[in-house]
């Protein structure tokens, strides 16, 4: 059976969201069916299978429903009938979710999440738009084999090295350095470069593993890693300064934290540059890296959680090795 149709599957956020006149206050109320009927005359009913997954704001968006997102998701993309998906999800933990899923879900079909910044009860409500988009990019051929797209105001990023940068602007998603993947002017979608580094890592388990986040900051003491490791943490990154560097206190609770086995990933605060070994005073990325920390190269601290979460699955995952799963 050729296949002949894209699914979209909703999750909340605000392209779903619209005002309540109660509190004047937008909430995610839409379904994906009303979401879709924006299109109406544009893209025809039978195009679109519609699955309304979860319906949440993105900051309560939970591993939980990472898990669920990629059963649904992964059972789409093997069927026949389908050539693609499209996800609604809301940006403030949009680039979480569609690095997990790049991580997780084993297809060529094009895959596609998308948001928006404005709610649907504004004049100039974006969603419509970005959903056509995103729908137009599954359907186009050269979209396969790229792994998850996320696709806003006409240009296409990798999830890998998609980014939000502005809490307001339609323009809100970057790829820092790299730029973007490709762009859809007048409904034509072009591509300039594709993703080169890709991992896929499968999920194993629907507990994941506990991994928590501590910043470096100046006067950083290292008393927030000491109490994550004595909550049961299994894995922690330190978001460290400069090329991933923190401070002796810092260095001190890293230490303790490798010695009770459980992974360091290093990452930095700076948008981009990355992490690289460098330095000889205490808390240095060398000094943390010859004590058995990894660096987690350029990706974000969110990101590299969510990888360190799924290399931590089990010893099938880690076999390769941390830092030579964050070099890929």
């Amino acid at each position: 059976m050729p296949a002949s149709r894209c699914a979209l599957v909703t999750t909340g956020g605000t392209i779903i969201s619209k005002i309540d006149p109660a509190t004047g206050l937008a909430m995610p109320v839409l379904t994906g069916d009303e979401l879709l009927a924006s299109l109406a005359g544009i893209v025809g009913e039978t195009e679109v299978e519609v699955h309304d997954v979860v319906r949440v704001a993105s900051p309560h968006i939970m591993p939980q429903h990472w898990c669920a997102l990629h059963d649904v998701i992964q059972t789409l993309v093997d069927r026949e009938d389908v050539y693609g998906v499209v996800i609604t999800h809301g940006t403030s933990t949009l680039e979480e979710t569609a690095w997990f899923l790049d991580l997780t879900i084993n297809t060529q079909k094009p895959i596609v999440v998308t948001g928006a910044q404005r709610n649907a009860s504004s004049r100039d409500f974006d969603g419509p738009s970005n959903l056509l988009n995103a729908i137009k990019i599954c359907q186009d051929s050269k979209s396969e084999g790229k792994g998850v797209l996320v696709a806003l105001n006409d240009q296409i990023n990798a999830a890998r090295e998609a980014t939000k940068t502005h809490t307001v602007n339609v323009q809100t998603f970057q790829s820092g350095e790299w730029g973007y993947l490709g762009n859809i002017v007048n409904d034509r979608v072009t591509f300039h470069r594709a993703p080169l580094r890709r991992l896929h890592v499968p999920l194993r388990t629907h507990q994941l593993p506990v991994v928590e986040i501590v910043s470096m900051f100046v006067g950083a003491t290292g008393r927030l890693i000491d109490a994550a490791l004595e909550m049961g943490i299994q894995g922690l990154v330190v978001q460290g300064v400069a090329s991933g560097h923190v401070n002796a206190a810092m260095y001190e609770a890293v230490l303790r934290t490798l010695e009770r086995g459980v992974p360091v990933v290093i990452a930095t605060r700076i948008p981009q540059g990355g992490t690289r070994a460098g330095y000889g005073f205490p808390g240095s990325s060398q000094l943390l890296l010859d004590a058995g920390a990894v660096l987690c190269n350029d990706l974000s601290a969110w990101k590299a959680r969510i990888l360190l979460m799924l290399a931590l699955q089990d010893e099938a995952s880690m076999s390769a090795g941390l830092q030579e799963l964050f070099d890929a």
